[in-house]
C-alpha cells in the first residue's frame, strides 16, 4: 500500500514513491522542493530527496 507525503516547503500532498506513478519525487523533480514527511497517521518520517535518506 501506497503511503503520503507532505511537502514541507509547500504543502502538497501527494503519494509516496511507493505508488506506481511516484508522485512524491516528481513533485521534486517539478518545483525543487527536497523535503517531505508522511501524511499517515501515526507516521513521523520526514525524507530528502537531495541526500536520499530518512532526516
Amino acid at each position: 500500500m501506497a503511503s503520503c507525503g507532505k511537502c514541507l516547503s509547500c504543502g502538497h500532498v501527494g503519494y509516496c514513491d511507493s505508488s506506481p506513478n511516484k508522485h512524491a519525487s516528481a513533485h521534486f523533480r517539478a518545483e525543487g522542493h527536497p523535503l517531505i514527511r508522511s501524511f499517515e497517521p501515526g507516521e513521523d518520517w520526514r525524507w530528502c530527496f537531495v541526500d536520499l535518506m530518512i532526516v
